[in-house]
């Protein structure tokens, strides 16, 4: 190993954005994607936008929750100037 940590990245499909469903469905990606990153040696899940986990602060907060007991880290990427959300 480098001494560089493994991460990997997590996009949203943009369509499943402000879709009245539950939060199981409409998010089933990231719930899958962190369960997968904690049974491997990942350590970081980055993402672009706050978005990407949730549409309302309850969503967000749920997504964040789901972090919780693993020991994973989530870094947002600093958005470039100019770029438009999706």
């Amino acid at each position: 190993m480098n001494g560089r940590p493994k991460v990997v990245t997590y996009k949203r499909n943009p369509e499943t954005r402000n879709a009245v469903a539950p939060y199981e469905l409409k998010f089933a990606a990231w719930i899958e994607a962190v369960a997968e990153a904690n049974a491997t040696d990942v350590e970081a899940i980055i993402i672009a936008e706050p978005w990407h986990i949730g549409d309302t602060y309850e969503e967000i907060l749920e997504s964040l929750s789901r972090l919780g007991g693993t020991s994973l880290a989530l870094c947002i990427a600093q958005r470039k100037p100019g770029v438009a959300d999706n």
